[in-house]
């Protein structure tokens, strides 16, 4: 039986791909908590400094396998009970609080409720030109979960979340991007290729650089202390320049020449 999820590595680059294309990878519970564990895995790998996320075949991820799945858990039975949020949860805290590191999503097609919120925990997304997003909610009879009553109003703004799900929109490649759901559009056969460019365009800064960016990004939004934010700014670059990769950036830079960092 094929793996639900598969990785691979291309330099500093980890790209994590739901495998259930026959299922426009809906989401199994099996499938949904090896997506986090493949996310936690990647974020322990110090030689990983950027992961994607993608679907395999021509869809993103479809939602929650209607059709019913088997139970699983990767916890212990007593864990699994006391467990209060669950896998549809904890693809937000995997992506933007246990994995301090960039995640590109390349959506390359339908992303679905859960699906949804799959992608937009992600940092960035790039999506194809024929992609369609749907939260599907109101559909169903069922309220926003799998972190998205956080990650559409940062993206778009409180009144267009709302209508977005209240109104059960569906939008497409381009039309997503215009909302501030996507950075990017990209034709559908170049989807693969420019995910993995991009990745490796986000390598070339220093990978201390992109995680004190990213946590700082994270905690601006868990803070209505103002004046701690700007401590915890402070702070993280203070960090970053104290790096040797911090210290190589700012010898290139006088030298006028590309910097090589080692992560350290």
């Amino acid at each position: 039986m094929a793996a639900l999820v598969t990785t691979s590595d291309a330099g500093h680059v980890r790209t994590i791909t739901l495998n259930r294309p026959e299922k426009k990878n809906a989401l199994s519970q099996e499938l949904a908590w090896s997506v986090i564990g493949a996310v936690e895995d990647a974020a322990r790998d110090d030689n990983v400094w950027v992961v994607a996320l993608t679907g395999s075949g021509d869809a993103f991820c479809a939602g929650l396998d209607l059709s019913g799945s088997a139970d699983f858990s990767p916890h212990t039975p007593q864990t699994a009970q006391l467990d209060d949020i669950g896998w549809v949860g904890q693809f937000l805290l995997a992506i933007r609080k246990r994995c301090d590191k960039p995640v590109v999503g390349g959506v390359n097609g339908v992303a679905v409720g859960a699906g949804l919120g799959l992608a937009m925990a992600c940092d960035v997304r790039l999506i194809s030109r024929s992609a369609r997003l749907m939260a599907g909610y109101t559909r169903i009879g069922g309220s926003p979960d799998a972190g998205l009553t956080v990650t559409l109003p940062q993206a778009m703004g409180y009144e267009k979340a709302m209508r977005f799900m209240m109104e059960n929109r569906t939008l497409v490649g381009e039309e997503a991007v215009a909302w501030g759901m996507a950075g990017e559009v990209v034709d559908d056969d170049a989807m693969s290729a420019r995910l993995a460019a991009y990745c490796q365009e986000l390598c070339a800064w220093s990978p201390i650089t992109l995680r004190l960016l990213k946590r700082g990004m994270v905690r601006s939004y868990e803070t209505t202390d103002l004046e701690s934010q700007l401590r915890y700014e402070v702070s993280n670059i203070r960090r970053a320049f104290a790096s040797q990769d911090g210290q190589e950036a700012r010898r290139a830079f006088l030298e006028k020449r590309k910097p090589v960092f080692q992560g350290r």
